[in-house]
């Protein structure tokens, strides 16, 4: 699966609309925040199975694990403690869902990445 040749663009859109949106464990979480990034580059929304932690749930969807300082923007990433799915924004930085709106987070709080497109 590649990239959209407009994935920049999209993926720009789905952060300003997501920027000031509150954490809900039902409609707006770490995992649907994901999969809408995933969806925003490519085009495809993946689905995947449940599995007990979020990692291994992750790595359902079959994007390959890359080491987190080569994760580019669009990358979805792992951050802990707790566990929490994001969306690489630059080379420096992470967006993740939060209680008020999207927490911005160095690159080095992520433990995994998963290469998208």
């Amino acid at each position: 699966m590649s990239r959209l040749p407009d994935w920049p663009e999209r993926l720009a859109a789905l952060i300003t609309a997501a920027e000031h949106r509150p954490f809900d464990a039902v409609r707006w979480n770490c995992g649907r925040f994901a999969l809408a990034a995933v969806a925003a580059c490519t085009g495809l929304r993946p689905s995947w199975q449940h599995r007990p932690m979020l990692a291994e749930m992750a790595d359902t969807a079959g994007y390959p694990r890359v080491p987190v300082p080569f994760a580019r923007a669009g990358d979805v990433v792992l951050a802990t403690d707790p566990d929490r799915l994001g969306v690489v924004l630059d080379a420096g930085r992470a967006a993740f869902v939060g209680p008020a709106g999207l927490l911005r987070l160095p690159i080095t709080a992520c433990t995994i990445a998963w290469r998208v497109g």
